[in-house]
C-alpha cells in the first residue's frame, strides 16, 4: 500500500504540510477561508516537529501500520483498517478516551478537544496524493509503496 514517508534532511519546518491538510479537510477547500472565516477550523492530521530550535524538523503523520497498535487499543471499535490497508477513525463511534493516542508509537493521533474525538491522517481519499505531500515545497514528504511495522 502507498504510505507517506518523510525525508528529514529535506524538511525546512515551514508547516505548509499542515496548511495543506487543514485546507483539504475544511468546508471551503480555500486556505484563507479555512483559517479566517470558517466557524470551525479542522485540525491538521500531520504535525511538524522541531528539535534544537528548528535546526532539525520533520513532519509526523500516521504510518497506517500493518498491525496498528491504535486499533488494538481502541475500546469503542472506532478505529478500523480497510481492505486497502488504510487505518481510519469513525468519529461518530469514537468516545474520546485517547487510548489510541497513548498506544501510537509515532505520536500521529491528535486529540480534537472541542469535539472530544481522536483525529488522524486519512490519506486524503478524494485526492490522487495527500494534500500534505502536494503542499511540501521541498519534497520532504513522499507518497510511495511500502510497509510499516
Amino acid at each position: 500500500m502507498k504510505r507517506i514517508y518523510m525525508i528529514e534532511d529535506a524538511c525546512i519546518g515551514c508547516h505548509l504540510c499542515e496548511v495543506g491538510c487543514i485546507t483539504e479537510h475544511s468546508l471551503s477547500k480555500d486556505p484563507v477561508r479555512a483559517y479566517l472565516h470558517e466557524p470551525e477550523r479542522p485540525i491538521a492530521r500531520c504535525t511538524v516537529e522541531e528539535i534544537d530550535g528548528g535546526i532539525v524538523s520533520f513532519s509526523t503523520t500516521c504510518r497506517h501500520c500493518d498491525e496498528p497498535d491504535c486499533l488494538r487499543a481502541c475500546i469503542s471499535g472506532a478505529i478500523q483498517k480497510n481492505d486497502k490497508g488504510v487505518v481510519r477513525i469513525d468519529t461518530e463511534q469514537c468516545v474520546g478516551c485517547w487510548s489510541c493516542v497513548m498506544a501510537c508509537p509515532y505520536g500521529a493521533i491528535q486529540r480534537n478537544l472541542k469535539k472530544k474525538k481522536a483525529n488522524k491522517c486519512d490519506l486524503c481519499p478524494d485526492r490522487m496524493s495527500p494534500a500534505c505531500v502536494d503542499a511540501c515545497p521541498n519534497r520532504a514528504l513522499v507518497f510511495k509503496e511500502g510497509s510499516q511495522k
